[in-house]
């Protein structure tokens, strides 16, 4: 079993008890849109591609993400789009050796990328839940199975990272499971990270859970961001049914059809 667990007790300056769980055994039961779990293909049923149905294209990896990347209903009743809804297609995001997140160019293998923005809106006593979907489109399986190794590394190397101005995480703890392992069976590599969030806005500290999966030439990822009033259960549910909702349109945009 190659379970990777990362325990890092950086300061979260700013993507307990019974309720604490850990991240990879939580993102093995992925909601599918319909409420059930396990939407992805499993190590009985693993996901046979149309190779003509893959992206070969940055046009056709366009397409593809418009067909797959979550928008509010994605993640359940009340969640909104955030302004700026979409990101510049032709960035996206990169750690620093400084820790901090910078938007770049995105590198050789990527053929496309897109992330998109939403909150669960504050209500009464409950802050605002900021939420993101990124699907990236890499040229090969395996510059998507690097994005996941880096993605790893990040979280050993950078125990505190700055999101944005006013925006920090830390104390995060990060797992990953390849398919079959830990009955994680929703995609060929899965990793998610907790740690603690804080803003300059929503104080903190605050709940923080991301989960990324890669399959074939694909990583789909989505970010919860606590707030006041808001259950590390609740953040958690917002981000794995996103994921789910992901998993299951992207088996079915390439799928070898029968």
């Amino acid at each position: 079993m190659t379970m990777l667990l990362a325990g890092c007790s950086g300061s979260a300056d700013d993507p307990g008890g019974a309720e604490k769980r850990d991240a990879s055994t939580r993102a093995s039961a992925s909601p599918d849109p319909g409420g059930g779990t396990g939407s992805g293909p499993s190590p009985e049923e693993p996901l046979v591609p149309d190779p003509a149905r893959l992206p070969k294209t940055r046009a056709e990896a366009r397409d593809l993400i418009e067909r797959v990347i979550a928008g509010p209903d994605s993640f359940g009743p009340g969640v909104v789009k955030r302004s700026p809804y979409e990101s510049d297609p032709a960035t996206w995001p990169v750690l620093g050796e400084d820790c901090a997140w910078q938007q770049q160019k995105p590198a050789y293998s990527v053929l496309a990328t897109l992330t998109r923005s939403f909150e669960l809106p504050a209500e009464q006593g409950k802050g605002p839940v900021r939420l993101g979907a990124v699907v990236t489109v890499h040229r090969t399986r395996e510059d998507a199975a690097w994005e996941m190794a880096e993605s790893l590394e990040e979280s050993m190397r950078c125990p505190t990272q700055q999101l944005r101005e006013g925006e920090q995480i830390g104390s995060m703890i990060a797992g990953a499971l390849l398919v079959g392992e830990g009955m994680q069976a929703t995609s060929e590599d899965s990793l998610s990270e907790l740690g603690q969030y804080r803003s300059s806005e929503l104080g903190g500290p605050h709940h923080y859970f991301w989960q990324q999966a890669q399959t074939l030439q694909f990583t789909v990822a989505v970010t919860g961001k606590g707030a006041k009033g808001r259950t590390e259960r609740e953040i958690d549910d917002l981000v794995l049914h996103a994921q789910g909702t992901m998993l299951a349109r992207l088996d079915s945009a390439v799928e070898k059809q029968s």
